[in-house]
């Protein structure tokens, strides 16, 4: 049932009036940042249009199609060239996952999909494929869905999955019905995790803020490492706007482009960027919520208590720079020595 999953309530009504309408459309396109549930949402639809006691018109989640869809937790690719180009089936005989190989959404697998939409459904009322990172279909993979597209078999339901539904060719999101999905509210988050019983209360209440709106990122979310990288970066924040002690920076730097730590880069300057942000938003009065580390409110307090929010507002525009910088063939320690230095000359 949709109420199991988090957040998205808007969506939820939304799949609910097209159950209860059966006007389900046989091509439709989640599109919302990573992490906040779209595959769930697919799988959830999936169990409401195969199940065989649905409660009203969502699933009943105890039926044996229900239960099946539910454990779907498709495979990882084979090492087999042949079956790394081929659509994944879940438990359910009717329900099967696309996703990108090397980057890629291959013609193969789209042509697998025309294929196997245009039979009736093996054991269920309907066909449902999930389209993982649509946004990785090529030209060549892209003409070939169209052909789905056109002419949708009534039981067959393509749902296309994307972080960015603005890369998709325009003439494949004019056959899909876009349904938009929103970053989660810290709340939400902080209430599935306790659900869990995984995390204590405050681990739970730091996730819920560091997740920034995706559930996924905080499920993945290894808090020893998160806090150790964090302090690391919080010692750049007090060099920069209380000691300007440009030899820590320069260590930091180093630190940061250790082979040791080299998976560690981005993540670092992620963490940098949301401690900047909270010196930046308290510095100007905004209210508690919107600080992402919530634990470290007395150490932030400190820092703002020294600087002005322009400080904080230029830091993140450079840091932004700096990140644009990455994507061409920079020498990293370089670039962050300099990122570095000109922001502790920032006043």
């Amino acid at each position: 049932m949709f109420d199991t999953l988090a957040g998205n309530q808007r969506v939820k009504e939304i799949l609910r009036r097209m159950l209860k309408e059966r006007r389900v459309p046989g091509a439709l396109l989640f599109a919302g940042e990573g992490g906040i549930g779209k595959k769930l949402f697919a799988l959830e639809l999936a169990k409401a249009l195969n199940c065989r006691t649905p409660k009203g018109v969502e699933a009943c989640d105890r039926c044996p199609a229900c239960v099946r869809i539910s454990r779907s937790s498709f495979p990882e690719y084979s090492d087999d060239k042949e079956n790394r180009e081929k659509i994944v089936w879940s438990e359910h005989p009717d329900v099967a996952l696309a996703r990108p190989y090397n980057r890629v959404l291959r013609i193969h697998l789209m042509r697998e999909i025309e294929r196997e939409a245009n039979s009736r459904p093996f054991e269920g009322k309907a066909r449902i494929f999930i389209i993982e990172e649509a946004n990785k279909l090529n030209d060549a993979s892209s003409n070939a869905l169209l052909k789905t597209l056109e002419e949708p078999p009534k039981t067959s339901h393509l749902i296309m999955i994307t972080a960015r539904a603005a890369s998709l060719l325009p003439t494949i999101r004019s056959r899909c019905q876009t349904i938009r999905f929103s970053p989660l509210l810290p709340a939400e988050i902080e209430a599935h995790l306790l659900s869990r019983k995984q995390v204590s209360p405050a681990d739970a209440r730091l996730l819920a803020y560091i997740a920034r709106g995706s559930i996924g990122r905080a499920l993945v979310t290894d808090l020893e490492s998160y806090r150790h990288q964090r302090e690391a970066m919080m010692e750049v924040v007090t060099a920069l706007s209380l000691t300007n002690d440009r030899a820590r920076l320069l260590r930091a730097s180093e630190e940061m482009n250790d082979a040791k730590h080299k998976d560690e880069y981005e993540p670092r300057l992620d963490l940098l960027a949301t401690l900047i942000h909270d010196v930046w938003v308290l510095s100007l009065g905004a209210p508690d919520e919107q600080i992402i580390n919530q634990d470290m409110r007395p150490q932030i307090s400190k820092i703002v208590s020294g600087i002005d929010s322009h400080r904080p507002a230029r830091w993140l525009s450079q840091l932004e720079q700096h990140r644009r910088g990455l994507d061409v063939n920079i020498n990293r320690k370089i670039a962050t020595d300099s990122l570095f230095l000109t922001m502790a000359e920032t006043w």
